[in-house]
């Protein structure tokens, strides 16, 4: 971005602040580090802050992470959202013709959960599965983002609890519909396939291709036959649900034309009516790189280690979930640019490889200047592009961990519990004869 656009997006959200050792573009930087290196921790980043200020002269500050730990606690939230969505804008505004289908932007949804420790603020703001006892179990946090599928990054995202009301992934979804513009084609699983989202979608000039939802049926006998096992049929409009006010189920239509389509053994359902244009196989193909998201989000929470959260309060949670997701839309826009200089797909790029390589390049690009940074910065762009994915189509893996684990016993009593017991034990055993 801009440096000029930069400054105004932290004067805008960042507000009044004193020239402090951490100001807020310098600890959202070293939050970002953060998430994008092997070694989290706050002490990590603290000792980076100061190798830098070392090297460049300036006044030595302390080791200690509670100044930092203060600063990421001051750094708005919105901050962080507002660069993310930005980046993501210039990337879609800007992505080749050929990063598109049929001239439109294709856009993949799906949701997630993350961990986080078990603490009283995050237990009431991310309750544990009911399933788990209490002080045995982690809250948990329900995530569903949408992401491009031509230049892979996140375009929105939205984060609530996994218990509650309105806190399902369609709740979520419908918070995230602002991220949608005329024209886009959305693809998601079976369980978004309801007449509400296809409506409301519909409504916004966005076209659907999903999975058909596992208690719908289908009867290829009855509606308009398009081909073998291809019609187009009318979902009549259902009662009004609880969250939908009278208003809002007034305007819905009273039916909705889809198409469902039967190929490789599966039934997808699409608001994409023309045959001609779009035809059963090109659906098919469509459909199957909705994959794509599921290696997204494992990238960002295997790769990035956003599966298991370390923050202790809610805020900070949410903080962390979109720093990183900031840093992941930040590498995915160094890998666009490179696709697009080096004129391959940014979908046939490593994400691993491309988070690697900036990591080495990380202290010497931000300690050199001139011609020298811009020899480095092509050398880096060249080397991204050179960095494709593996083609193996016929590659099968196990759903299965080779690796034993260590033969620990399971907690089953909270742990403040399990430790007045283990002291318990030792000191019956010092009074014992």
């Amino acid at each position: 971005m801009p440096a000029r656009d930069l400054r105004q997006l932290v004067e805008e959200h960042g507000g009044a602040y004193r020239d402090r050792v951490y100001p807020p573009l310098r600890t959202l930087e070293l939050f970002i580090g953060q998430a994008l290196s092997a070694d989290d921790a706050c002490q990590d980043a603290v000792a980076r802050n100061l190798s830098e200020r070392t090297a460049r002269g300036v006044r030595q500050c302390s080791l200690s992470t509670g100044p930092y730990c203060k600063a990421r606690q001051r750094l708005p939230l919105d901050l962080m959202v507002r660069l993310q969505r930005t980046l993501a804008e210039r990337l879609e505004r800007s992505q080749p013709a050929g990063w598109r289908w049929h001239g439109r932007s294709v856009k993949l949804l799906d949701g997630t959960t993350v961990s986080m420790p078990d603490t009283p603020a995050n237990q009431q703001a991310f309750p544990q599965s009911r399933s788990q006892q209490a002080g045995l179990g982690f809250p948990l946090a329900r995530l569903v983002a949408i992401v491009s599928l031509g230049h892979a990054a996140v375009l929105d995202w939205a984060m609530g609890p996994c218990r509650g009301d309105d806190t399902s992934e369609q709740a979520l979804l419908r918070t995230l519909l602002g991220a949608l513009n005329r024209g886009d084609v959305v693809l998601a699983d079976g369980y978004h396939c309801t007449y509400w989202t296809l409506a409301m979608l519909k409504a916004r000039g966005v076209d659907a291709l999903m999975h058909q939802h596992v208690h719908r049926g289908c009867d290829f006998r009855r509606g308009k036959r398009l081909a073998r096992g291809d019609h187009i049929v009318h979902w009549p409009r259902p009662a009004c649900p609880g969250w939908m006010d009278q208003q809002t189920y007034a305007a819905m239509p009273e039916s909705l034309s889809v198409r469902e389509v039967r190929v490789q053994g599966r039934v997808l359902v699409t608001t994409l009516l023309d045959a001609r244009t779009v035809p059963a196989a090109e659906l098919d193909r469509l459909y199957a790189s909705r994959w794509n998201i599921e290696v997204d989000l494992r990238s960002i929470k295997a790769e990035m280690g956003m599966d298991i959260l370390s923050c202790k309060s809610p805020a900070m949670i949410r903080k962390e979930v979109g720093v990183h997701l900031l840093a992941y839309t930040l590498v995915r826009a160094v890998m666009a640019q490179a696709a697009s200089l080096g004129g391959v797909l940014a979908r046939s790029l490593s994400f691993k490889r491309a988070a690697q390589l900036l990591n080495a390049y990380h202290q010497q690009l931000r300690h050199s200047a001139g011609g020298r940074a811009s020899l480095m910065i092509a050398h880096v762009l060249g080397a991204l592009a050179a960095l494709p994915l593996p083609w193996r189509p016929y590659r099968v893996e196990p759903r299965a961990v080779k690796r034993r684990p260590k033969p620990h016993r399971l907690l089953t009593v909270p742990r403040p519990l399990a430790r007045l017991q283990i002291l318990a034990q030792r000191s019956f055993a010092k009074v014992a004869p």
